[in-house]
Parts: structure tokens; sequence; C-alpha cells
């Protein structure tokens, strides 16, 4: 369910985005085709990610903070003598902390929040750089023709793009042990 706003929200974006390459004046199609499959796809991908990540986060952010305030409860509530209800407060009990421990761990080791803001921020600055390309604003204000524009954004693009790459990888990077860390090292350029 939490999925199809985001794919009509992207559906919206390519369709309002395809019309506004569409009506530039460029003389190569392969500059409108730059313009749909790498900023275009990159700004849906990272819309995508934004929205994943965000979810998950808060899915296990949700599950620490309801399930943290059920423990209090539970031991609280243990005003019976009977056996039985005790051995099923002590298992929920246990249960409900796990499940707060392992969502709390989870969401930490994928770091989605963080993650959430990268893909964010890389979504909003590709937006950023398409409005301000279309209106020849901004960064491309000096320009008179979108084609004369055309590769100060695809530089700007880029960088955001391999800016994003830089972030994943390093995240990666972290993850790995220091043996790993070192095979997974580019060799020094020759």
């Amino acid at each position: 369910m939490a999925d199809k706003p985001s794919i009509e929200y992207n559906e919206k974006i390519e369709e309002e985005f395809n019309a506004l390459i569409n009506s530039l004046d460029l003389k190569e199609q392969r500059s409108k085709d730059y313009l749909r499959m790498r900023w275009l796809d990159q700004v849906k991908w990272m819309e995508k990610r934004a929205g994943e990540m965000r979810d998950r986060h808060r899915r296990y952010r949700l599950n620490v903070i309801i399930f943290s305030a059920l423990v209090p409860i539970i031991v609280a509530s243990n005003f019976s003598q009977d056996k039985e209800i005790d051995k099923i407060l002590k298992v929920a009990t246990i249960s409900i902390s796990a499940i707060v421990t392992v969502s709390s761990a989870i969401d930490e080791f994928y770091q989605f929040g963080n993650r959430w803001y990268s893909y964010r921020k890389a979504a909003e600055l590709l937006k950023t750089h398409g409005w301000q390309f279309f209106q020849l604003s901004g960064a491309y204000r000096g320009y008179k023709t979108h084609e004369e524009a055309l590769p100060i954004f695809t530089d700007q693009i880029e960088g955001i793009i391999q800016r994003d790459v830089e972030i994943y990888v390093s995240e990666g990077m972290q993850h790995l042990n220091p043996q790993e860390q070192k095979t997974e090292e580019l060799p020094p350029a020759s």
C-alpha cells in the first residue's frame, strides 16, 4: 500500500518532465536522450529509494517506540499469582524486548535514516538543477539557450550522481573488515 503513492508520484514526475524535455529546442536527439535516460531516470530512482528508506526507517523506529512502551506495561501488570499467566508474561516480555533490540539494531546497521536523508537530498538536488536548466535560471542564468547550458548541466548532474556513488561505496566499505577493505580498494593509476 505504501508503494502506490510513490509509484503515482514517479509516473507524474516522468510525465511532466518528459513534456518539458520534449519542448526543449535541442539540436541533437542524444541531448534529449541524456535528459530522459540519465537525469530523469536518476530523479525517479532517487525518489523511489528515498521513499523506501523512509518507510523502512519509520517501520523499525515505530517498532522500537511501540514495543518499548509495552514492556513496562507488561511487567507492571504482573498482579497475578497464577503461574501460567506469569509464564506468559515472562515470554511476552522477553519476546517484545527481542523485537525492540532487533528492530533497533537493523535500523542502525543499515542506516535507513541516513540513507533516506542522502537519497532525498540527491533527488532534490537533481530536481533543482533540472528546474533551473529548464528555466535557464540559477546556475544556468548566463546561457541564452538550453543547447549552451547543457554541458554545464550534465557536469552538475554527473557530479551529484558521483557524490551519491561515493557515499554508497563508503557506507559499504564501513561494513567490511580491514582485510576485505584492502581487497576492495582500486589499484593505483599507472
